[in-house]
């Protein structure tokens, strides 16, 4: 069979046209890239959520979906009369501006606790004028009586003049009916000579009109909704002391209306005072569209949210922080353009400086960035034809395909330069020998680190099976490009070029003596003469990394995804690479910290028979407890924030006589619970408060299919106590003829957390088990050595106790990117011990000894290694700067695991590699050199140098020839 490396350079020109148009055909697919937010992506199959988006779907705060924004206030007394007043100024902009009032929801679009303080003073106005009108209108049926009765006993008086002096010290209107109506009465008063036994009836007959009216008044005044404007001037025409005075009764914790207040007011507001430095403000948005993801929030939405800290005032009156779906969509993809716009050139420069240092050759550099550019036009390609969208995590994804570029070209490279000592071979046939020595470790490189990544594919999460399919395509596509089209394009650059008389022999790196090579050497010697010791001093390393790995934690939250605000030397970067302003995390810290918030809840779902009254009573004494958790979230008043049927039922109750007979009604022993007519009660609640109905109870097709329990979470709370607590609650709901469950985003992100976790177990223990196989075949057919592919995973498996060990000590978590670490470990690791596995077994071939053969692949291969850990270490290195918190963190351990992946091979194998020689019988010589000429440096005899032509020019084992 033809040997492929001598055919790639002899038919340069051919690769070159193929790998060019597969290059173009590929490319079509990068357009077809759809871009995602949506952390819907990492939604897990669980029942958990599929019961989440029943709930999404089935209930809702009125007839159309909606979302909320949460607008925190701050001031030094948020509660005095002009910090009230900027709030009900701020909500007034927001409904006259265009683009936030398409959104705002028809009824109590905005809320606060200056909208109850203003209705209340309006409120308490009109009940004072009400009782006024009351009382005249008493007064003035007695003056009417007294008229009648008067007149009735002098037969002789006048009528009109009596009604009029009535008439004339009242304040209510009275007609030219009423007289005719009080005229009418005094006749027959005296026709009858009665004494008044009926004077009551005419007299509030003659002021029917007035009672009625002031009746409608009262029923009025307990659905008051004044506008914004009233509301406004009702506040201004106040004084400081009675503004005081009204927080502090609005406030006070001893009423239902205070109750709504205090869900405002932090958790360290004190009930009744009047004195505190923030509050909330809630902004209601109708969502056209329906229910959507969360980071998936329409435009409206955005930019309605982002008008919203536009309108903030700018006259230090007050300070807004505006947390929402609009925000937090927003910031999410504003943070993936910004990532990549600042550290895509931090990392090409870096990326550049190394392969300046180390190439130290122009068309070196080019071929090595164009490979890098054609990779990844290749992976992006590939995600367009497959139908893959782009988010936050795949950005990993690229900056883990440049390292391996680089690593790639690296060793292609340097391996040529090896080969090419002198102008008498030419570039041909060293590629040939570069690609048939070399290229047999890219082959199983490749091959065991898309095993590392394809590991992914058994997670249970579908963003984690895409990233582990779209970076295998990626890593086939660095073999392609850096294994063909990469070394045709220098074979027949470097010829041209020297047809012209340009000299293109370059060293490589590590192979001319010096520091480097003497840094480099000491692996080899540290292996000749104690293996045994550097075998147990990794161990024992090991051993506390594995153990310092049992208490990783896994996380999966909202914030995850969201940027810090970057410091102020990243944002006086010039434009485009300076990021923008982040606020979302900042506001997420000041809701979890100081206030109930209104988005952190779990739902105890009930399906099945929810109107039978033994449903009730057990999801009453599931709130009884859930109310005791230590998860459930208090308001400032120490009331639990808990709502469900009951609880509503309670609400409306208070406020609507009708709804109050038919609760009565239906609550035979009076402990607030129907006991029954249940669909009577839940019909009755619809009719009456159809929207808060509808929050808890579903109803389709005239069938009550369902109801729920809302539970407000305490963010301080761990998210898997959180799951445990609200599972408890769950089962006390359950019973008979229903199905209960807990759902929630809290939970869900627990379930997905653990899911994490998973991901990175079996990811691990599949690739390992799936490396170690592969490697051991192959070397089995080729060396006929099967234990040599184990002696080659094993510093692997160091790296990887030493990387999660690291983790552990600085507290990462497994989050949606370092979940991917175990299989990038093993990817990366796999690559930097092959290269030296392969490359002494090549040297074993024909060295005279085992530390001859060391020495010669820890200083050749092993300056390629450190270049490329070097490179691709920086590279990672630069995501540090990133105002992705998990991209910092990924950086950091990637780097990390370069480093400890570098140092492995080049610092333990060697010593794993003599202790495997001399169990196989390969170290003839061993001791010989311990004395001889093997523990020489290289550039210290003639000799070595001639051991080094010898063992470069030599046949070097290519991958065709597993099958000869």
């Amino acid at each position: 069979m033809v040997d492929v490396s001598e055919w790639i350079t002899d038919n340069a020109r051919l690769v070159i046209a193929v790998m060019v148009v597969a290059s173009a055909v590929v490319a079509a697919g990068v357009p077809m890239v759809d871009r995602s937010t949506s952390l819907d992506q990492f939604q897990t199959d669980a029942d958990e959520a599929d019961a989440l988006d029943y709930v999404d779907a089935n209930f809702s705060s009125g007839s159309t979906d909606t979302t909320s924004a949460q607008v925190i206030v701050r001031d030094d007394n948020v509660l005095d009369k002009d910090t009230l007043v900027s709030i009900l100024e701020y909500e007034r902009a927001l409904e006259t501006n265009e683009t936030v009032n398409e959104t705002l929801v028809e009824n109590d679009s905005t809320r606060s606790v200056a909208n109850l303080v203003a209705t209340t003073s309006i409120r308490e106005d009109r009940a004072a004028e009400l009782q006024t009108r009351e009382r005249e209108l008493t007064r003035t049926e007695a003056s009417l009586a007294e008229a009648i009765d008067s007149l009735a006993n002098n037969p002789n008086a006048s009528v009109r003049p009596a009604f009029e002096a009535v008439d004339a010290n009242t304040s209510v209107t009275l007609t030219e009916a009423d007289y005719r109506l009080f005229a009418d009465a005094v006749e027959e008063r005296r026709a009858q000579d009665e004494t008044g036994e009926s004077t009551g009836n005419v007299t509030k007959q003659i002021l029917a009109d007035e009672y009625a009216t002031l009746a409608e008044d009262r029923n009025e005044l307990e659905s008051l909704d004044p506008t914004l404007e009233t509301q406004i001037e009702e506040l201004r025409s106040l004084n400081d002391s009675e503004v005081e005075a009204l927080v502090a009764d609005v406030l006070s914790s001893e009423s239902d209306r205070s109750a709504r207040a205090l869900a405002f007011m932090p958790d360290y507001y004190e009930p009744g005072s009047t004195e505190t430095n923030a509050t909330l403000l809630v902004v209601t948005h109708e969502s056209a569209g329906g229910s959507f993801a969360p980071g998936d929030a329409p435009e409206e939405i955005e930019d309605a949210q982002a008008t919203m800290t536009d309108l903030a005032p700018d006259d230090d009156s007050m300070a807004v922080l505006v947390y929402g779906d609009g925000v937090v969509s927003t910031e999410i993809t504003d943070s993936m353009i910004d990532s990549v716009l600042l550290v895509g050139p931090l990392a090409i420069a870096f990326v550049l400086l190394v392969l300046v240092v180390v190439y130290r050759d122009l068309l070196d550099i080019l071929l090595g960035l164009l490979g890098i550019a054609l990779v990844l036009v290749w992976t992006f390609g590939a995600m367009g034809w497959f139908d893959i969208a782009f988010s936050q995590p795949f950005i990993v994804v690229l900056v883990l395909l440049i390292g391996l570029s680089i690593d790639y070209g690296l060793h292609v490279v340097m391996r040529y330069r090896e080969a090419r000592e002198s102008s008498e071979t030419s570039p041909s046939r060293a590629m040939a020998v570069a690609l048939g020595s070399v290229g047999v470790a890219l082959v199983y490189v490749t091959t065991t680190t898309v095993i590392g990544f394809l590991s992914n594919l058994t997670s249970p999460l579908g963003v984690f099976r895409e990233l582990g399919v779209v970076s295998a395509i990626g890593i086939v596509a660095t073999l392609l490009v850096f294994g063909l089209l990469v070394p045709a394009l220098k074979v027949e650059l470097d010829e041209l070029l020297e047809r012209r008389g340009i000299d293109r022999l370059k060293p490589a790196v590590g192979t001319g003596g010096g520091p480097v090579s003497r840094v480099l050497g000491t692996g080899a010697t540290l292996a000749t003469k104690a293996p045994y010791v550097v075998i147990a001093v990794a161990l024992l390393v090991s051993a506390t990394g594995a153990y310092g790995a049992t208490g990783i934690d896994a996380s999966f939250e909202q914030s995850d995804f969201l940027a810090e605000d970057p410091d102020d030397w990243l944002k006086d970067l010039p434009d485009p690479i300076a990021p923008g302003t982040y606020t979302a995390e900042r506001a997420i810290d000041t809701l979890d910290r100081d206030f109930v918030r209104q988005d952190t809840t779990a739902t105890i779902l009930v399906r099945g028979d929810v109107t039978d009254p033994v449903t009730l009573d057990r999801l009453d004494a599931a709130r009884t407890n859930a109310s005791d958790m230590s998860a459930t979230e208090t308001y400032a008043d120490g009331e639990p924030a808990v709502t469900d049927p009951i609880t509503v039922m309670d609400r409306v109750a208070a406020d609507n006589a009708s709804f109050n007979r038919t609760l009565a009604a239906a609550d035979t022993d009076g402990d607030g619970v129907p006991d029954e007519n249940v669909t009577a009660v839940y019909d009755e609640l619809y009719r009456v408060a159809p929207e808060e109905a509808a929050d808890v109870v579903h109803r389709e097709d005239g069938e009550y299919r369902a109801v729920r329990m809302v539970v407000t979470v305490d963010s301080g709370v761990d998210d898997d106590v959180v799951h445990d607590q609200m599972g408890w609650v769950a089962d006390d709901a359950d019973g008979e003829g229903v199905s209960v469950i807990a759902t929630g985003d809290v939970i869900v992100n627990q379930i997905t957390a653990d899911q994490l976790a998973e991901t990175a177990l079996l990811s691990l223990v599949v690739a390992l088990l799936s490396v170690v196989v592969v490697l051991a075949v192959a070397y089995r057919l080729t060396e006929g050595s099967a234990s040599l592919g184990v002696v080659t995973i094993v510093p692997v498996a160091f790296t990887l106790t030493w990387v999660l060990g690291t983790m552990a000590l600085l507290d990462i978590p497994f989050n949606i990117v370092t979940g991917m670490i175990t299989g990038l470990t093993i990817g990366l690791g796999v690559d930097y011990s092959l290269h030296i596995s392969e490359r002494f077994n090549q040297e074993l071939a024909g060295a005279e000894t085992v530390a001859t053969a060391l020495h010669e692949t820890v200083t050749g291969t092993g300056g390629a290694l450190l270049s490329s850990a070097a490179t691709t270490a920086s590279g990672f290195a630069v995501l540090l700067v990133a105002i992705l918190p998990f991209l910092q963190s990924f950086g950091l351990i990637t780097a990390l695991t370069i480093v400890f992946a570098f140092l492995a091979s080049v610092f333990v194998l060697p010593s794993l590699l003599v202790v495997w020689a001399r169990v196989v019988n390969r170290d003839s010589g061993l001791r010989e050199s311990t004395t001889g000429t093997a523990t020489e440096s290289p550039d210290s005899t003639a000799e070595g140098k001639a051991d080094v032509t010898r063992t470069v020019h030599r046949s070097y084992l290519s991958p065709t020839r597993w099958f000869q």
